[in-house]
């Protein structure tokens, strides 16, 4: 009877209390109630939430997503396979995924660096990073945000959106000859939007197309040539 009780309890989500300390499973998903804290927070296959308010540690999962809820503060995120999400106003040290979309909503803070392998990143209004934003496939899109440690990307696309700013730059990497067949290949889109600001070097190292808006302030541009346009974005 132990045993059969102990199995259906790991097929069940799991809620941590205040002062629980870790929270780990294997299968199922994974969450800290409202306004409490626990320490580590992890699961294998599931999804992980952290109520609004509420504190965790190291905060992880492989086959599922992350959602980090309002006014919510952890330190690290992982995922291997499934998006993150920051609600507003929620705070995190670090943030990482492999396959997965990083979705950082108004006045969301990172101290640290923001990356994903394939998915794209989107910041609204007011998020903080103070690190760096990077990933190799998918779009970043920066909305009237900061972001303290640059841009790097691979074959992403880049919307550095009206009123963001960028410190350290711009960098899209070289490609390994095995990621795409270039024939096939369409050059990445880089555009910095009016009223943005990137503080450093924008540096190409393959083919970009890269739109610069006439009130936008950038750096030193190495390995394209940049496109002014007016309005609110390129034709």
């Amino acid at each position: 009877m132990n045993k059969l009780c102990l199995a259906l309890l790991a097929c069940l989500p799991l809620a941590a209390l205040a002062g629980e300390g870790s929270v780990s499973k294997v299968n199922g998903s994974v969450r800290v109630e409202a306004g409490q804290s626990a320490g580590d927070v992890s699961t294998v296959n599931g999804s992980v939430t952290i109520e609004e308010g509420a504190t965790a540690a190291d905060v992880e999962t492989v086959n599922g997503s992350v959602n980090i809820e309002r006014n919510a503060t952890v330190r690290s995120v992982e995922s291997v396979n499934g998006g993150v999400s920051l609600a507003a106003n929620a705070k995190a040290d670090s943030v990482e995924t492999v396959n997965g979309t990083l979705r950082l909503a108004e006045g969301a803070q990172v101290s640290g660096d923001v990356s994903a392998v394939n998915g794209s990143a989107q910041l609204a209004k007011g998020v903080d990073i103070r690190g760096g934003l990077s990933n190799v496939n998918g779009k970043m899109t920066i909305t009237a945000a900061h972001v303290g440690g640059g841009l790097k990307t691979v074959n992403g696309d880049i919307l550095v959106g009206a009123d963001s700013r960028v410190e350290g730059g711009i960098l899209v990497e070289k490609p390994n000859a095995n990621w795409f067949n270039k024939s096939n290949h369409k050059p990445p889109r880089i555009v910095i939007g009016p009223g943005a600001v990137v503080e450093g070097k924008l540096r190409f190292e393959h083919e970009v197309e890269l739109f610069v808006s006439d009130r936008a302030k950038i750096g030193a541009v190495e390995g394209a040539t940049p496109q002014s346009f007016s309005g609110d974005a390129p034709k």
